[in-house]
């Protein structure tokens, strides 16, 4: 082979590797958009209840600031369904609801506010998933808990008055004081099983 030979080749080379790198880092980046990211600006359009699809995700206890014994980890998914972006920032009220020929309305307390994870301004395209975790606790280990197993979670987002129900299948404590559920503030991207995602 001639030393132009030999010089080509090497050339040849080194470009392969280059590309092969550089295609590499394109497939192993995560997206630059999904749809939903933190804002400064808390007086952005508030998301309304008729514009959110809200859904019931579960992910192991295995989540920072979660022990297991403490009672299992759900996450609470708010998809924005409309067709223009909104904000959501805060807390979500949620109670575990019962609706049944003999009774209806919530049951139990309201959940508690766990300051885990801190509140942020969230902003949410049409078609993007925010997410708030929601831990319910071991029934067994509050004295005298009457339990009784709910099929739905009553919802209010910040802001909102019109609360959306989730269908749900989980035991809580049906007397007053007695506080079966804890949920965190409305984090950007959707839940992840097993752990919330930083934004």
């Amino acid at each position: 082979m001639t030393r132009y030979g030999q010089i080509g080749w090497r050339l040849a080379a080194i470009a392969a590797f280059v590309g092969t790198a550089v295609l590499a880092v394109a497939l192993t980046r995560t997206p630059a958009h999904d749809g939903v990211s933190l804002s400064s600006d808390v007086s952005a359009r508030v998301c309304a209840t008729s514009g959110l699809q809200a859904w019931l995700g579960l992910g192991p206890a295995s989540v920072t600031g979660i022990r297991p014994a403490e009672g299992t980890y759900y996450t609470l998914e708010f998809t924005n369904v409309s067709d223009r972006a909104c904000s959501l920032f805060g807390y979500p009220e949620v109670s575990a609801y019962r609706d049944t020929p003999k009774a209806r309305g919530p049951i139990g307390s309201a959940a508690a506010r766990d300051p885990s994870a801190r509140p942020k301004p969230v902003m949410l395209a049409p078609g993007a998933t925010a997410h708030a975790g929601l831990l319910v606790t071991s029934s067994a280990e509050q004295v005298n808990c009457v339990r009784v197993t709910v099929e739905e979670l009553q919802i209010a987002l910040p802001g909102q008055v019109r609360p959306a129900f989730v269908p749900a299948h989980i035991p809580v404590c049906s007397q007053e004081g007695q506080v079966s559920l804890s949920v965190q503030a409305i984090q950007a991207r959707p839940g992840v099983p097993g752990f919330t995602v930083a934004p």
